[in-house]
């Protein structure tokens, strides 16, 4: 039998350019379990490919605790079907924080363009004004 592949922490930082600590964090939350020799952490195929999740989890805007929630489930004996309905369930939770956040920036932006054509007209009106205020000749009547 082969023996499984193993992975020092150096080695999952450099593969997924991230911070020894960020790994150690990682394991410190529980969602990494790595065998110890000595002092030396030896991470096995299994926390690499946890690894990859919590860093795809973190791009796609999971917390650190739904990941975790999903990792208990899928330790869980006949929990696929389980794991996969937790799934869907944070990928609408989800999907519904985003429309909430799209909807919130396209109101922001409105309102953005709105104060900004404000200023502009408020700044074209300033100019206006100094224009005429160094130019007293054109404003005085004519003899």
């Amino acid at each position: 039998m082969k023996p499984s592949q193993t992975y020092t922490i150096g080695e999952l930082a450099r593969e997924f350019d991230i911070t020894t600590r960020s790994i150690r964090f990682y394991e410190d939350q529980g969602l990494l379990a790595p065998e110890r020799q000595g002092q030396t952490r030896l991470y096995g195929n299994k926390d690499r490919v946890r690894l990859k999740l919590i860093l795809r989890g973190k791009r796609l805007g999971f917390s650190l605790a739904e990941t975790k929630r999903l990792f208990d489930l899928y330790d869980m004996e006949n929990s696929s079907s389980r794991q996969l309905h937790t799934v869907l369930e944070l990928i609408d939770d989800k999907k519904m924080s985003l429309k909430q956040q799209l909807e919130d920036i396209k109101v922001l932006l409105v309102e953005l363009s709105n104060l900004e054509q404000r200023c502009r007209d408020e700044l074209a009106e300033i100019n206006a004004q100094t224009a005429a205020n160094q130019n007293p000749s054109s404003n005085q009547e004519t003899l």
